[in-house]
Formats: C-alpha cells, sequence, structure tokens
C-alpha cells in the first residue's frame, strides 16, 4: 500500500533555521534508502505558505484567497510517498524522516493513499 508522509514544520525566520545542509543530507539518505529498496514514489519539500492560494467554493462560485488559512502554528512543508507492506512499516520510515519539527515543533503525518476506482 503507498503512504503519503505529510511534513509539518514551523515556519522559522532564516536567522533561526537549522543547519539545512545537514537537514538536506539526511533527507537524501532516506531517499537514496527508500529508493535503493524500490518503494520511493515521491518526495518534495513546499515553497513557504506566503506563497499558498487556497480555492473555496460559495454556492457554485470559486473564492480565491491567498495563503494556506490553515489554524495551525505548523504548516505543510513537504511530502513523501512510499509503498509499504503495512502501517508498522510506514511508521519505521516516518521517524527516519528529518525535520525541523522535533519534539512538539511538528510532525510527519502518515496516511495511507486511497485508490482511484477505475474509469
Amino acid at each position: 500500500m503507498k503512504y503519503m508522509f505529510l511534513v509539518y514544520s514551523r515556519e522559522l525566520p532564516p536567522e533561526q533555521m537549522p543547519d539545512m545542509a545537514e537537514v538536506k543530507r539526511q533527507h537524501f539518505a532516506v531517499m537514496d534508502e527508500t529508493q535503493r529498496l524500490g518503494i520511493f514514489h515521491g518526495a518534495s519539500p513546499l515553497q513557504p505558505t506566503s506563497t499558498a492560494t487556497t480555492v473555496r467554493i460559495d454556492g457554485e462560485k470559486p473564492i480565491v484567497l491567498d495563503g494556506p488559512f490553515a489554524e495551525t502554528k505548523e504548516q505543510l512543508a513537504g511530502y513523501y510517498i512510499l509503498e509499504c507492506k503495512d502501517l508498522d512499516e510506514a511508521l519505521h520510515w516516518a521517524a527516519r524522516i528529518p525535520t525541523a519539527c522535533k519534539g512538539m515543533d511538528g510532525c510527519i503525518e502518515v496516511r495511507p493513499l486511497a485508490e482511484l476506482p477505475p474509469r
């Protein structure tokens, strides 16, 4: 089953950011290992929340708003998609994903992907 790993972290001012070279190295290590195992299906960081646009529907009319409008201190920072045999394996990989969200500063949300019905 494919799982999506949603990486949440706090957006920090540049002067408070951790050593991004080390964070990148750790992410690439996870990506390299999961590629070697044949379970990697994608990963990407996201641009800052200042680049987000939200679309809501009012009746039938779309309303376009600037920003993510999440009611949280944490922001969706990126994702992974991995093919895992079960939730236990998915949780193993979630614990390996490096983020600046150690402790109470964020999390990795693990969710199975739903299969699209045939057309």
